[in-house]
């Protein structure tokens, strides 16, 4: 990915070196990996799921203690200044594409955070993955991922975390579309199950939409290299639900799931970037699943 020597967006709030703040009602949109992880983990022991990230989140260093932050990953300035030119190039990209549909782009701020931190919507982790909180309009990422991703999660390279972060703003767009309100408002209406599915296809649709920031990142801004599609689809099936089912309980549990199949997410991911093309995202009424 050819980002070094390009703008870096000044929509940053780093939480490495100090407290965050906040407090909210709205849910955690897009912090897939590790709520994932501890589904998996309530199946197989039985014990609440809410329980076990308590446990989690206190088990974490939170941000507010000295010194807990002193890491490599918290402190890797290049692997800031990649994710401030990544975002940099969503507000451009997604600037152009709300100007061309007659409205204004407000972009969101990304937070590093080391271990737990608060946001708008409530308390965050790092074992939760990066997150979009819409009361605050915020991006929350943990540096550690970058590792996590590539070591524990076997999808290296730096457009996987590209997609991630494109992932995490795609939520933003659907706050802004008012597609994320929506769908809060009918998941409370339903069960579980139906609830989930629900999930599924707002996380798809995040997917598709970090496809397209892809699709403008090559044509417009010249920003890809070869392989970089290939590391984003990589990472869309490492963090596929049934491929994370399988890995921690050996089985797949649809009625579990809450951001989709691995093919799925990569079936989504490459429409967006094949297309470009916002209008082609409707996951909610697709068959294509």
């Amino acid at each position: 990915m050819l980002w070094k020597g390009r703008r870096e967006s000044t929509n940053i709030e780093d939480e490495t070196g100090g407290n965050g703040g906040g407090g909210g009602k709205k849910t955690l949109l897009g912090g897939g990996i590790g709520i994932i992880l501890v589904l998996v983990i309530s199946l197989l022991t039985g014990k609440n799921p809410l329980a076990l990230m308590s446990q989690l989140q206190q088990g974490s260093p939170s941000s507010g203690q000295a010194g807990v932050c002193q890491t490599a990953e918290s402190q890797n300035e290049e692997s800031k200044q990649f994710s401030k030119v990544v975002l940099a190039s969503t507000e451009d990209v997604w600037a152009q594409i709300f100007s061309q549909m007659g409205q204004r782009y407000q972009a969101p701020v990304l937070q590093f955070f080391c271990g737990n931190t608060v946001s708008g919507c409530g308390q965050g982790s790092a074992a939760m993955g990066p997150f979009y909180c819409p009361a605050d309009n915020k991006a929350y990422v943990d540096l550690a991922f970058y590792s996590e991703l590539k070591d524990r999660f076997n999808a290296p390279g730096d457009f996987a975390m590209a997609y991630v972060i494109a992932h995490e703003i795609g939520h933003h767009i659907q706050f802004l579309l008012g597609t994320s309100e929506k769908v809060e408002q009918l998941r409370r209406s339903m069960g579980e199950v139906e609830a989930n599915k629900l999930s599924v296809r707002l996380e798809l649709q995040a997917d598709f939409y970090a496809g397209v920031w892809a699709h403008y990142a090559q044509t417009s801004q010249k920003m890809l290299q070869e392989g970089d599609i290939e590391e984003a689809l990589n990472a869309a099936h490492a963090i596929g639900d049934d491929n994370l089912q399988r890995q921690g309980q050996g089985y797949v549990v649809p009625d579990a799931f809450t951001h989709g199949t691995s093919q799925q997410r990569m079936y989504w991911f490459k429409k967006g970037f094949e297309t470009g093309d916002i209008r082609q995202g409707d996951t909610f009424n697709s068959n294509e699943m």
